[in-house]
């Protein structure tokens, strides 16, 4: 057989076309020029921009641009966290070819219109998508059936329409949380989603689905949250949902649901349940009698459905809030009473290690962090008391409380700060403003300054409430929370004084916007551990148990050894003995957790940020 031999030129233009085409997709410089094209549609909602970093000017340095985090080896990029910087701009704008490698995109909390273009599916190495709160509308394209590496899906807050196709979403066969409420999905919640069985997260409320909940959702049974609440789904609970094994928060509320709760399935939840909520739909029958044996659940809603019976008091329900049966006018009062239950103690223990393997199935390091989590629920700390320097004047409604150990005045520190002037300003959260105050004696204070007057979250506050649980944590003493010296009211305004670092949060030094700080393995494992001592002292060690109900990367702060401090406590809550949970959600987006909050709600943020 004679052998055909390519011609030398056309061998030279195959080569010189690959090379072309590598360059595309992997050239640091055909990279910046990209992303600097796409910035020229941003609009920011203030200046400066952000994203200075992005220039021609600076071409040569992508690596060290703002947002940006380039693979190690080849200096390319990898991951872009564009999140909550107040742009408005388009997707269709951005030229994805060039970052065909990408692993990580996140845009949450931004002004992006428009869809989603086709090109996004063609980044087959996503592990980590965030779109959430943004404006973004029409349906999910085919082409994100690609994404079989995807791991982090959140979609949420958006204008999104159509259906969720079975084609779209049957290979993301890795995917551990999904998370599309808030928009305006419509069809039949696909059965394909039971071919997820990574899944540990699923968010799907607020939405326009109908039709019933497939059967197949119970193959889900690494379930750790299911949350399919605010839509038009029709039929019965399917009994499936007795295999969810390690689900902690089930929320079907306000559908159109009929039936019976399945008895059967509720035994198979009780050790691990801790929310059921089917209230707002059209439900008959009883409660069952299983759901008093279900010693983890502690927030319950069976209300306004056509459920009658006796109302249960016994076991679980001998603590029951008043509005949990409500709007269902066939249920009665029974004259036996609680005198018919079994005498039993209540079973308060809070067990994080149902947790672990939804914490063991993060990603790589995760097995590190369960066995730190293990590790600090062994060691106890005892609160140790502070005495404390007070001095209040309630008809003025102002106070103060100092450590004892403080040695400036609140006098000096207003002083320090030009009376709170703009200049000396560090950050702007929901709960007020931070500024950095110098004393003369040359130590270095941050004092955060809440508004009670515009603050929707501190309504009509009761500043001797506050008092209190301000001297409860003053009291608080472990090496990974920050110190809080102490805390003055003063003419409608909160002042809260704590230590300050340099190195500002975990968040700035993962991808703030002055450039990312290169933290490797050891040093996120220090990191992780530090923040589940502190967990710990406050959740089991604390009496009363202190719960933070914001965790999030922006709330942990390092020093110069990266050594964590868990700061901004302004949402948290102490739990008294008769009462671990409340129902109104606070926290920062993309960290909160589902549904209402518990101790181990909590431990959902720490996941979170293990996966960060």
């Amino acid at each position: 057989m004679k052998k055909v031999q390519m011609p030398p030129f056309l061998l030279q233009l195959f080569l010189l076309s690959l090379l072309s085409s590598k360059a595309a997709t992997s050239s640091p410089r055909t990279q910046a020029e990209a992303l600097i094209a796409w910035k020229s549609s941003f609009y920011f909602n203030y200046s400066p921009s952000p994203l200075d970093s992005w220039s021609l000017a600076n071409l040569n340095n992508l690596c060290n641009w703002t947002a940006i985090i380039c693979h190690r080896n080849t200096k390319t990029v990898s991951e872009i966290h564009l999140s909550n910087l107040q742009i408005t701009a388009t997707l269709t704008h951005f030229n994805f070819t060039p970052f065909l490698n990408l692993t990580h995109f996140n845009l949450s909390q931004n002004s992006f219109i428009g869809p989603i273009p086709s090109e996004l599916g063609h980044c087959t190495d996503l592990t980590n998508l965030s779109l959430a709160s943004n404006f973004l509308s029409g349906e999910l394209p085919q082409s994100l059936s690609n994404l079989n590496s995807i791991f982090w899906l959140d979609f949420s807050d958006n204008e999104f329409t159509g259906p969720i196709l079975p084609s779209v979403i049957s290979n993301w066969s890795q995917v551990v949380y999904m998370n599309l409420q808030r928009n305006s999905f419509s069809g039949n919640i696909p059965p394909e989603l039971g071919q997820l069985t990574t899944l540990n997260s699923l968010s799907l409320d607020s939405n326009d689905f109908g039709g019933e909940l497939p059967s197949q959702i119970g193959n889900l049974n690494l379930l750790f949250t299911l949350n399919v609440s605010r839509n038009h789904l029709t039929g019965v609970i399917p009994r499936s949902i007795g295999n969810f094994t390690q689900i902690v928060s089930l929320d079907l509320s306000n559908n159109n649901l009929t039936g019976v709760i399945p008895p059967d399935s509720i035994s198979s939840l009780r050790w691990t349940l801790e929310i059921f909520n089917v209230s707002h739909n059209h439900l008959s029958g009883e409660i069952p009698s299983e759901f008093s044996n279900v010693d983890t659940l502690t927030i319950y809603d069976f209300s306004y459905n056509k459920l009658t019976g006796p109302i249960p008091t016994c076991g679980i329900f001998r603590k029951a809030p008043a509005d949990a049966f409500v709007g269902n006018y066939g249920m009665r009062r029974d004259a036996k009473g609680t005198t018919a239950c079994d005498s039993s103690g209540d079973n308060s223990n809070i067990v994080l290690v149902s947790i672990l393997p939804f914490v063991l199935g993060v990603g790589v390091g995760s097995p590190i962090v369960g066995f730190f989590v293990l590790l600090v629920l062994r060691k106890r700390y005892k609160l140790r008391p502070q005495e404390i320097k007070t001095s209040q004047n309630f008809e003025n409604f102002e106070s103060m409380i100092l450590q004892e150990e403080v040695k400036f005045t609140f006098g000096e520190v207003v002083k320090a700060v030009d009376d709170f002037h703009e200049k000396y300003c560090i950050g702007i959260g929901g709960f007020g403003r931070v500024y950095k105050a110098e004393l003369e004696s040359g130590q270095v204070v941050a004092v955060k300054r809440l508004n009670t007057e515009d603050s929707n979250d501190i309504p009509a506050i009761n500043l001797r409430s506050f008092d209190n649980e301000i001297q409860t944590l003053i009291n608080i003493r472990h090496r990974n929370i920050i110190k809080l010296y102490g805390f003055c009211s003063r003419r409608g305004c909160i002042f809260l004084l704590y230590e300050y670092f340099e190195r500002g949060s975990l968040g700035k030094s993962l991808y703030g916007v002055e450039g990312v700080t290169e933290l490797g393995w050891a040093t996120r494992v220090k990191i992780l551990k530090g923040l589940a001592h502190a967990l710990s002292y406050l959740h089991n060690d604390c009496t009363p148990p202190i719960v933070h109900r914001d965790v999030t990367v922006n709330n942990v702060l390092l020093d110069q050894d990266f050594e964590p401090r868990l700061s901004d406590f302004g949402t948290a809550r102490l739990v008294s003995a008769n009462s671990s949970n409340w129902t109104h959600i606070v926290g920062s987006f993309g960290y909160m957790a589902p549904g209402n909050v518990t101790l181990k709600l909590v431990h959902f943020r720490f996941i979170l940020i293990s996966a960060s």
